[in-house]
């Protein structure tokens, strides 16, 4: 179907599930080209839900969705069209990687739609400088305030030119003087690319006033389009928001009216709290410096500051979750103090993200928090079904947590915050992402706290809307409070004509008064000017669908610095192997050594004493104190003091004068069978060396006895169990770090939303495989060169056979493992479980099928076929041949070839497994 030019995107009949929740019902949309589209709606109305599948990072369901002139649903158009398309996820940061710096982002983006080294540096110069980040193209990302997380995100999106830009909220979170910068940036660009689309989701009405076009969603359906004057004309609003809550179905639209707020009654028992010089650092970063305020009793107060200025540092060291490093805070005219249980129960805190169990229900949720303040049985139910009544939890009482609407949440946490009555509540952002009528009723039930119960409310927000229906509020920046009095107080103060222009007013006072260097660079945009700049060539665009080198070495380059940056990884995965080659070579051993013994004499001849001198001679035995009786001897074997029990019977010695063969009874500690038949082959051979010495000394006749047998040990001569492990160890641990390390890679990508890069750019499953596999085959290689060093010149093993000829299997082996953990991503979706399912899977078939126990010829069945079918065992024929047997290429080369076999089996399978949108 074509959209037509007028169109850049079109959906009909478009639904969306997952699992038992519809994300979106049946919708019918269209996004006209060329202009700013906002969609509004709170959280959880499917927003992001129909800007992923608009992006190509979700797989369509049910439903028709054309996109570029094309059909979504479609392979080859999805790839043809998504190096057209620009997609900035929800969340501060959510497609920037951490431990990179700036610079680094930019060009990894850059170079997953294979510009030019010219290309990439012409275009990394001017958004950074547009945007005011180009100072700081050495810092890393996560060390950038949530501003300018969201304006590298910007860049990251615009590094190739998009035709369609989609951005998921991307002021959430933001203060006001960012989102103030983050808007004149998109208008400085729409200017310059007018034919560009933008598709914007936001939470904030103010925002959406400004944009050409406006989609209402509300339950996964449309409610409602047009321009922002036509919203509100045909609601009879007088702002957006208004309009929002017109468009909702009758069940939903009800009028809330304007909220009023009783005048507080002065409480003469002191201030709630009193900070005094208060003060948090984290090493040399001061991240609250120097805060006194006053909060009174009763008092809705509001804590209003830009991004990382420290308001939620402030909150923690309130509550005694976070210890400051200096000053004081005051509750209640008493100290502060963290371990005191009845402190405890005078606050209430309701963090910032959702924080109760999902898994439990909303009644489970309050028992559990009942029983934590030690609430009576009787006062607790009379507690929770008030607060159930009072919330509007009812309906919802036996209803899990995880799945309760955005608001219902909010309502659960305010109720499980106020339920043990505390005095001070203290609560951070309670409301972001919170429809309006959502946020409306939670404000009355805050009011109808402070004012009837006489809660304080200590509650920091970026809605401005909020700010002014505090009684007072503080306004914070760079750790500093700039300033604390009524809304209206500070707005005159400024000369403002609304709050959000005091607030902006302030922030720009705090910067140009000295602020930090990042915040100088904020607060002016040096250059908003972004021409095109044309791809050089006509490669680039053909390159967009076949194999790219450049798109691989990406992956690779921005894995290998990001390990690099990781001291936890490095550890892992050097550290860890070296230690477990020394635990394992030392402690896995079949070597039984000074095996303590005692003897029950009941000869005591010089004949029995000489056979008791032939097991005091042997290294393999140690004496203990000769046994009383055969009570001694059960009791000293029971008790581990002795591990053989030797009884010489009465006669020994006139028998054995007489040519006969006594017999001696050697009481064994069977509880380790491996052992014990070691040890009874130790007896039997003193035993035997004993008896052939008798016969040299007194010629007796042989005739009787067995043939002699002389054992010959090739390979290993002194019998000694680490030529035999030494060797071994690294042939499993050489699968089971990289198969773990690069499990974990992939599967992180899924955890922290950085996939949605793989999802919507031109890489191809083989090229992100591939290059995210190689700096790991990189380590594994480093691993096999400590391991190989420790096992020659530590453990004193000598390599008798081709170091070369390992090293070439080592290589093989390396890139079999890394693809088996793969594979093993492909079905995982957590670092958890991608680390214990590595970790089982490769260990099991390792220790019971590749040889390190036993020979896989001897094996049969199922467990022949899985020794055949498992790469260890040809790596660990490798190593153990090279070490003790001396093979070279002529006799490795047979392994070398079958492990070969393994690394496109595993890589095939991944990329098969691997999903190149969301499911």
């Amino acid at each position: 179907m074509d959209t037509g030019p007028e169109l850049v995107a079109r959906a009909r009949a478009l639904s969306h599930r997952y699992k038992k929740t519809l994300a979106l019902d049946n919708m019918d949309i269209d996004v006209p080209a060329g202009a700013t589209v906002g969609l509004i709606g709170p959280d959880g109305v499917g927003k992001s839900t129909l800007m992923g599948l608009i992006a190509g990072a979700r797989k369509l369901q049910l439903g028709d969705l054309d996109v570029l002139s094309g059909n979504m649903a479609e392979a080859a158009h999805r790839n043809a069209v998504c190096p057209r398309i620009a997609y900035m996820p929800q969340g501060l940061g959510k497609n920037l990687y951490g431990d990179l710096s700036i610079a680094e982002n930019l060009h990894f983006f850059g170079r997953l739609f294979n510009l030019s080294a010219a290309e990439r540096k012409a275009r990394i110069d001017r958004v950074t400088r547009a945007t005011g980040l180009h100072p700081f193209l050495d810092r890393p990302a996560s060390k950038l305030s949530g501003g300018m997380k969201q304006k590298l995100g910007l860049c990251c999106a615009l590094i190739h030119e998009p035709d369609f830009m989609i951005l998921d909220e991307p002021t959430t979170g933001v203060d006001p003087l960012s989102r103030r910068q983050f808007w004149e940036l998109i208008a400085s660009i729409k200017a310059e690319r007018t034919s560009m689309s933008l598709l914007v989701s936001t939470a904030y009405m103010d925002e959406a006033e400004a944009f050409d076009w406006l989609i209402a969603i509300n339950d996964g359906r449309e409610i409602g389009s047009g321009t922002p004057q036509q919203l509100m004309e045909r609601t009879g609003s007088d702002n957006l928001e208004g309009a929002y809550v017109g468009l909702l179905p009758e069940s939903l639209n009800r009028e809330t009216g304007k909220i009023v707020i009783p005048p507080r009654t002065v409480d003469d028992g002191g201030p709630a709290i009193r900070a005094e010089g208060l003060t948090r650092k984290f090493g040399n970063f001061v991240a609250v410096d120097n805060v006194d305020f006053t909060i009174f009793r009763g008092e809705i107060f509001g804590f209003l500051g830009s991004n990382g200025c420290g308001k939620t540092t402030t909150m923690k060291m309130l509550t005694g979750l976070l210890p400051p490093s200096s000053g004081t805070a005051f509750m209640f005219g008493e100290p502060m103090d963290a371990s005191s249980l009845s402190m405890r129960k005078r606050v209430g805190y309701m963090s910032q993200s959702f924080s109760l169990y999902g898994e439990l229900t909303v009644r489970q949720n309050l028992d559990l928090h009942a029983r934590l303040f030690h609430l009576g049985t009787e006062k607790a139910n009379a507690r929770i079904s008030d607060l159930v009544s009072r919330f509007g939890l009812a309906e919802h009482i036996d209803d899990l947590a995880g799945g309760l609407p955005l608001g219902l949440r909010q309502r659960l946490s305010l109720a499980v915050a106020v339920l043990h009555e505390p005095e001070l509540l203290i609560l951070d952002e309670p409301t972001s992402g919170v429809d309006p009528i959502a946020r409306d009723e939670f404000w009355k039930f805050l009011i109808d706290l402070s004012r009837k119960d006489n809660v304080t409310i200590f509650i920091s927000t970026h809605f401005m809307n909020e700010a002014m229906r505090c009684d007072r509020i503080s306004l914070m920046h760079a750790g500093k409070v700039l300033a604390v009095g009524t809304p209206q107080e500070l707005i005159d103060m400024r000369g403002a004509s609304s709050l959000e222009d005091a607030f902006i007013s302030y922030m720009e006072g705090a910067l140009r008064e000295g602020a930090t260097e990042e915040s100088v660079a904020s607060e002016k945009v040096q250059d908003t000017s972004l021409p095109v700049i044309e791809p050089q060539g006509t490669e680039q665009s053909a390159s967009h669908h076949s194999l790219s080198l450049g798109r691989l070495f990406a992956y690779s380059l921005r894995e290998t610095k990001e390990v690099l940056r990781d001291p936890v990884r490095l550890a892992f995965a050097f550290i860890g192997s070296t230690i477990l080659l020394f635990i394992f070579s030392y402690g896995i051993t079949t070597d039984v050594d000074r095996v303590t013994f005692a003897v029950l004499d009941h000869d005591r001849s010089p004949e029995s004493r000489a056979y008791i001198e032939e097991f005091r001679g042997s290294r393999y035995f140690r004496e203990a104190k000769p046994l009383r009786n055969i009570q001694d001897l059960e009791a000293r074997l029971t008790g581990n003091a002795i591990s053989l029990a030797l009884e010489i019977p009465p006669q020994f010695g006139r028998n054995l004068k007489r040519g006969s063969r006594p017999k001696v009874s050697a009481w064994i500690d069977g509880a380790n069978t491996i052992r014990a038949s070691t040890m009874s082959g130790y007896v039997s051979s003193v035993n035997d060396l004993f008896i052939k010495q008798r016969i040299n000394e007194t010629g007796m006749a042989t005739a009787a006895l067995p043939a002699e047998i002389e054992m010959r040990y090739l390979y290993n001569p002194t019998f000694e169990s680490i030529y035999a492990i030494a060797p071994a160890v690294p042939a499993m641990l050489l699968i089971l770090f990289p198969a773990i390390l690069m499990a974990v890679s992939v599967v992180r990508e899924k955890e922290i939303g950085t996939i949605t890069n793989f999802y919507v750019t031109p890489t191809s499953r083989l090229e992100f495989l591939l290059g995210k596999q190689l700096p790991y085959i990189g380590l594994a290689m480093a691993n096999f060169l400590i391991m190989t060093f420790v096992v020659i010149f530590i453990f004193n093993v000598p390599l008798h056979g081709s170091f070369f000829a390992l090293a070439a299997g080592a290589l093989i082996y390396a890139a079999a493992a890394t693809g088996y953990g793969l594979l093993i991503a492909t079905f995982t979706s957590s670092q958890v479980a991608a680390v214990f399912a590595a970790a089982i899977l490769t260990m099991m078939p390792t220790m019971q099928f590749s040889g390190f126990l036993q020979p896989v010829s001897s094996l049969e069945g199922g467990a022949r076929i899985m020794g055949t079918l498992w790469p260890t065992t040809y790596y660990m024929h490798m190593s153990v041949g090279a070490f003790t047997k001396g093979l070279g290429w002529h006799e490795l080369l047979p392994d070398i070839l079958t492990l070969t076999l393994f690394v496109p089996v595993f890589l095939a399978i991944a990329v098969v497994g691997l999903r190149k949108q969301e499911k």
